[in-house]
């Protein structure tokens, strides 16, 4: 098995003439892109890389990222991903922890980061690609590749844990996992096909988009459409308006800022057939206003790197309004409580799952292993309930429920609550400890910037208000703090660490 062989080269010989891929003003075909892959794999061989060595990849997400991505699994090596922008520091920190044997990169940020890769080529790093100084020495290699030895249960790829409480760890994934997830969702869940064309905000390096907008369409033929610059609002926009993409990979931020533009009334979002959001809740006010602009359903599901992509979604023609939905096919869950017994319809607990595409393990962390993988089934951290019609449904992380007055609160529940009121644009709950008690602060992004509140104390007053009248009186947040941005991670994801830091 070979993840170059299940995910392009079956597109051969049949759709070998047909586009691929959209970069700027470039069209690459299935044809163009086999070739690039097997010179990359080619080039990497004769760079000494075999079976099982790590390859690092640092790349925006442009047509070398494919090249390079299935190069380096078409010879057996094992992909790891890194978000290119992040500080020195930090790519000192992947390239000493995935101690990769070849960093794949750009001129640019080799030039940038340029002490980091010089200690780490004084260790196991022995070579440095840049895919753009290169470029000639890569189109000279020969295409004629063979695929390295490598079976279904073989590590194929690292993908990246969020970092959200210490450094990212690598959950190690063999190549059957993301075959699996590909079948039972790609395939069946968003039932994508060949006239697809997708489109996506989260950047490549990210699992989540790897697979919807590289894997998941290549797999059935489809066109993904590629660009490099930030994923601001405008350029999102523009890639819509140009491409035409019928399957929009989104984060529930970009799509408030999509409703939020002053364009968003004039928009043409035709061709849109399905919108997918991960990485965080999706409040249900925000899917209502959507809707109603658009009528294009957004599939709202979670999915983590344990496991590869998502397993709990909605359906197309089946959304459940501020539920995660259903569980994908081939994939099983239960709620547990601490004792790890099933809780009552109802009740919140920690979410565990089974399917055939959980990681086999994060690397160097056998602690957080055995924690976190309990035979076939990977425990998520993850607090959820299912409703009466069994639709699941999110209330946040395990670290993230708080417990006030003795009871717990969903900081996901408070801050929904909070978005229904017409001055609140964004919102994150947080805890802090005060004289040996746990409190809430919410954090709020105004409709208006920060400093130009007229009475900021009487709008805070209000927001409490608003959440007594319409939760429990427990939950209301004791405090109100007003933000022009709330700060997130490199995945989109709040940063509520930094938040607590501002308490």
């Amino acid at each position: 098995m070979n993840l170059a062989a299940y995910f392009l080269d079956h597109n051969l010989p049949a759709r070998r003439d047909k586009v691929a891929l959209r970069y700027r003003d470039e069209a690459h075909t299935f044809g163009e892109m086999a070739t690039a892959s097997c010179r990359f794999g080619t080039h990497l061989r004769a760079l000494g890389v075999r079976e099982e060595d790590r390859v690092l990849l640092a790349l925006d997400d442009t047509p070398a990222f494919a090249e390079a991505w299935f190069g380096v699994v078409r010879v057996g090596a094992v992909v790891a991903m890194m978000n290119p922008g992040v500080p020195p520091k930090d790519w000192s920190y992947y390239l000493r922890y995935t101690r990769a044997r070849v960093l794949v990169t750009t001129s640019a940020y080799a030039e940038a980061n340029a002490e980091a890769i010089a200690e780490a080529m004084g260790r196991q790093l022995s070579a440095v690609i840049r895919v753009d100084v290169d470029a000639d020495a890569l189109a000279a290699r020969s295409a004629d590749c063979p695929y390295g030895d490598t079976g279904p249960d073989d590590p194929a790829v690292w993908l990246f844990s969020s970092g959200s409480t210490g450094a990212p760890k690598a959950c190690v994934h063999a190549a059957n996992d993301f075959i699996f997830n590909t079948e039972m969702y790609a395939k069946q869940v968003l039932g994508i096909r060949e006239d697809d064309v997708t489109l996506g905000v989260p950047k490549l390096f990210f699992g989540y988009a790897t697979g919807t907008n590289l894997m998941f369409p290549w797999a059935v033929g489809a066109t993904t459409v590629l660009f490099s610059e930030r994923s601001t609002v405008d350029e999102v926009i523009a890639n819509i308006e140009r491409y035409k993409p019928t399957i929009v990979t989104n984060v529930p931020t970009m799509i408030h800022r999509m409703l939020e533009h002053p364009r968003a009334g004039e928009l043409d979002l035709s061709s849109i057939r399905l919108v997918l959001s991960a990485g965080e809740a999706l409040p249900a006010e925000l899917y209502t206003r959507w809707m109603a602009r658009t009528g294009v359903e957004i599939l709202d599901g979670i999915g983590s790197a344990e496991l590869f992509h998502i397993y709990i979604t909605n359906y197309p023609g089946d959304v459940r309004v501020g539920t995660l939905g259903k569980l994908v096919p081939g994939y099983e869950a239960k709620i547990v409580d601490d004792d790890e017994r099933p809780v009552a319809p109802g009740e919140i607990g920690t979410l565990w799952v089974k399917g055939a595409s959980n990681a086999i393990c994060y690397h160097q962390d056998r602690a957080k292993t055995r924690v976190t993988f309990r035979g076939e089934w990977t425990t998520t951290g993850d607090q959820f309930c299912q409703d009466p019609e069994g639709y699941f449904v999110y209330c946040g992380r395990a670290d993230d429920l708080l417990k006030v007055g003795g009871v717990f609160v969903s900081p996901v529940e408070v801050e929904n609550c909070l978005l229904t009121h017409g001055e609140v644009r964004e919102a994150a709950i947080v805890g802090v400890e005060k004289d040996g008690l746990m409190t809430t602060v919410a954090f709020v992004v105004a409709t208006r910037p920060a400093a130009e509140l007229p009475d900021a104390d009487a709008l805070a007053r209000a927001l409490q208000e608003h959440v007594k009248k319409r939760l429990a009186p427990h939950k209301y947040p004791r405090s109100v703090r007003f933000l022009d941005v709330l700060p997130r991670n490199d995945r989109g994801k709040v940063a509520r660490a930094e938040l607590k830091r501002m308490c």
